[in-house]
C-alpha cells in the first residue's frame, strides 16, 4: 500500500488515554475522535450544512443508516462534536426497551429526561448542561432588565411570551420564572424542582403543583412538543439551537407489538413532517440504525407506508453514484485502503503524535492486516472493533515489552470477528404481532 503516513501534531495526553481506552474496550471515545477519523468526507459536509441551517432557526432530520460495526455511533459523536462548536445544544440518548420516542407507560418520557440528563454544551461537553443554559438565560434577562428599570421576571415573561402558542408553554415559562426566584432569592429547593419538571421526572401532575404551581407535566404524550420549546428557549439563551442524537434505533424495530411499532414510526413520520414542512424551530435530529431498520417491509420504517415514500432512496442513485440531500444518510462500510489509516492513526495516537516513537513500523502495520485477513477474512476492516481491539493490545506489549519483536508476536494474536450485532434482529414473540411464531435469529455472515 502507497497511502502515506498521516502526520499529527504532538497529542496531549488526556486525549491520547480517552482515544485508547475507549477502542480499547470496543466503545466510542468522547474526547479526540477527529484524531482517529477516516473517509466520510461527503457525509460530514452534509450534516454541516444541517448544523447550519438549524443555528439559522431551521430545521434538519436525517437518519444515519450503517451495518453494525460500520461505525454510526462515531459518526454521530463527531457531528455532535462539530454542533457544539458551532454554538448548538446537544442533546443524545439510546433507545433501548425502556426509552421509546411513543409510549403510554413512561417508556418516552424515559427517553426525554436522557436526553435533558445528557444536554452538552461546548463548555460543558459530557452532559449536566441544562442548569447553565437556564441560568446563562436569566443572566441575560437580569442584565436586560437592569438597563430597562424592569423587574428580571418581567423581562423574563416577555421573553418567554411567543412560547405560550406551544404546547406547555404557559407551564414551561412559569417553571422558568420559579427557577429565577430560586436563583435571586438562594432557594436550592425551587431551583431543583424547576430543574426537575424541565428533566420531565414528576410523574404526577399533584406533584408538579405542589413544587411549582403548574398545571402539567412532561408526560409521554408531550416528550416532541417539549423538545420543540426546549429548542426555541436555547435559542433565547443565546445558543443556535437544539441538536437531538437518537442511536440504536434498531430497539423501535425489534418490538413484537405491531402497534407499539407504528406508534413510534407515526410520530418518527411527524418529526419528518415538521422538519420538511420548516415548523421546527432551531431543531435538529439524528437517528442512527441498521439497513433492517430502514428497509425491513415488515416490521422496519418502511413498512409504515408514509415514511417508505418520504425516506426512499433516489432510484438515479445507483452504481456508486450518491445523493445527500434526501433525509437517509448511509454509512458505507470501511475500504481496506481506509482501515490502513486508520491504524497509521491509531499508532500516531499511542506515540502522541511523534513519529519517532512508532513502535510499529509500516511494513508491521500492513503485516497486522494480513495476519487479520487470514484469521477472520475482509471482516477485519468491515467490522473492525475487534481488530483495532487487537492492534492497540500489541501495541501495548510492545510498548511494555521493549525487547519483544512484533514480527513474533504477529502469530500469536487471536483476532475473532464481531458478532456483536447478531441481536439486532431477534425478536420476541409477542402474541399481537402477526407473525409472533416467528423468532428471527442471528444474522449468518459475519459482518452483520
Amino acid at each position: 500500500m502507497s497511502t502515506p503516513t498521516p502526520t499529527q501534531p504532538a497529542i496531549r495526553p488526556k486525549d491520547r488515554d480517552a482515544v485508547l481506552q475507549s477502542l480499547r474496550a470496543g466503545v466510542v471515545p468522547r474526547l479526540g475522535q477527529h484524531l482517529v477519523q477516516v473517509g466520510r468526507t461527503r457525509e460530514i459536509e452534509t450534516l454541516l450544512s444541517d448544523i447550519e441551517r438549524v443555528a439559522d432557526g431551521g430545521s434538519a432530520f436525517r437518519v444515519i443508516i450503517g451495518e453494525y460495526g460500520a461505525g454510526k455511533t462515531f459518526f454521530l459523536n463527531l457531528v455532535r462534536s462539530i454542533a457544539m462548536e458551532k454554538k448548538l445544544v446537544v442533546a443524545s440518548a439510546d433507545l433501548n426497551p425502556d426509552r421509546r420516542l411513543q409510549a403510554s407507560g413512561g417508556q418516552a418520557r424515559s427517553l426525554y429526561a436522557e436526553l435533558m440528563r445528557n444536554m452538552s454544551t461546548r463548555t460543558k461537553p459530557d452532559g449536566g448542561a441544562l442548569s447553565g443554559v437556564v441560568e446563562k438565560f436569566i443572566a441575560t434577562a437580569k442584565t436586560e432588565a437592569k438597563t430597562n428599570g424592569q423587574t428580571t421576571e418581567a423581562v423574563i415573561r416577555a421573553k418567554l411570551e411567543h412560547l405560550t402558542e406551544l404546547v406547555n408553554g404557559y407551564d414551561f415559562a412559569d417553571v422558568i420564572a420559579a427557577y429565577c426566584r430560586g436563583y435571586e432569592e438562594g432557594n436550592e429547593q425551587l431551583k431543583s424542582d424547576a430543574v426537575r419538571w424541565l428533566r420531565g421526572e414528576f410523574s404526577t401532575k399533584t406533584d408538579a403543583r405542589a413544587a411549582l404551581g403548574v398545571r402539567s407535566i412532561v408526560d409521554d404524550s408531550a416528550v416532541y412538543d417539549q423538545l420543540k420549546l426546549m429548542a426555541r428557549f436555547v435559542r433565547l439563551a443565546g445558543f443556535s439551537g437544539l441538536l437531538i442524537g437518537l442511536d440504536e434505533m434498531v430497539n423501535l424495530y425489534k418490538l413484537a407489538n405491531t402497534q407499539a411499532r407504528n406508534s413510534n414510526y407515526e410520530q418518527i413520520l411527524r418529526i419528518l413532517n415538521d422538519s420538511l414542512q420548516g415548523s421546527a424551530v432551531g431543531l435538529g435530529f439524528l437517528l442512527g440504525g441498521t439497513p433492517e431498520f430502514l428497509l425491513d417491509p415488515r416490521r422496519g420504517l418502511y413498512s409504515y407506508q408514509a415514511l417508505q415514500s418520504r425516506l426512499a432512496q433516489n432510484t438515479f442513485a445507483t452504481e456508486g453514484l450518491v445523493d445527500f440531500t434526501g433525509p437517509v444518510v448511509r454509512l458505507a462500510s470501511l475500504a481496506p485502503e481506509e482501515f490502513y489509516v486508520l491504524l497509521m492513526k491509531i499508532r500516531s495516537v499511542h506515540a502522541f503524535g511523534d513519529p519517532a516513537k512508532h513502535l510499529l513500523p509500516d511494513n508491521g502495520v500492513q503485516s497486522f492486516m494480513e495476519h487479520c485477513s487470514r484469521r477472520i477474512g475482509e471482516t477485519y476492516f468491515r467490522t473492525p472493533r475487534t481488530t483495532i481491539t487487537a492492534f492497540i493490545n500489541l501495541l501495548a506489549v510492545l510498548e511494555q515489552n521493549p525487547d519483544s519483536s512484533w514480527q513474533d508476536l504477529l502469530g500469536g494474536i487471536d483476532v475473532a470477528p464481531d458478532t456483536g450485532g447478531a441481536t439486532d434482529t431477534t425478536v420476541e414473540a409477542d402474541g399481537d404481532d402477526e407473525l409472533a411464531s416467528f423468532k428471527m435469529g442471528p444474522r449468518h455472515d459475519a459482518t452483520s
